[in-house]
């Protein structure tokens, strides 16, 4: 069984890098961007989610490698809010079998 706090840290960085997706998009939305700024409002939503799954790199928890491993296969083919999903719930799954 997942421990809540662990479910509610989940939940909350999800929802963090959505925000961080999206709140840019809503701030700016009357302004036109130059091409800097908007490869930046681009690549920071996956610099978020590459610091959340950072540590899994240097895990020694077969689950979490696994994990990391389906997130990667996940971001290659599909956009950003399925490969959160995708991790989260891969994640989850494998720690809960694979311990």
């Amino acid at each position: 069984m997942i421990d809540m706090a662990t479910l509610l840290t989940i939940v909350l960085m999800a929802s963090v890098t959505y925000l961080t997706r999206t709140g840019g998009y809503v701030v700016l939305r009357n302004r036109t961007l130059g091409a800097r700024a908007t490869a930046v409002m681009e690549a920071a939503p996956g610099c978020v989610l590459i610091s959340v799954i950072a540590p899994a790199f240097v895990s020694k928890s077969p689950a979490d490698i696994l994990a990391l491993a389906v997130t990667l296969v996940a971001a290659m083919r599909l956009s950003m809010l399925p490969t959160v999903l995708i991790g989260v719930a891969s994640a989850g799954v494998l720690r809960h079998f694979i311990g």
